[in-house]
């Protein structure tokens, strides 16, 4: 692993508090807390499978272009 993917103290720090956050939500109940970060992934997942169909169908469209430097 490059020192560069390596995640510094502030983002240690950040991902740390949003654990203890999504814990404190689910009254620390861990299944509780893992189920709901599950579902919210799902969620995310599907929003990423429909947006990459619009921009897809807007690209052949031909509404959507490529950045050419």
């Amino acid at each position: 692993m490059s020192s560069g993917s390596l995640p510094n103290t502030q983002d240690a720090d950040g991902l740390e508090a949003a654990v203890d956050q999504a814990i404190e939500a689910c009254d620390g109940d861990m299944r509780s807390t893992i189920r709901a970060l599950i579902v919210a992934n799902e969620y995310l997942e599907t929003e990423v499978d429909e947006l990459m169909k619009a921009v897809s169908h807007a690209f052949v469209r031909g509404r959507f272009h490529t950045y050419s430097g």
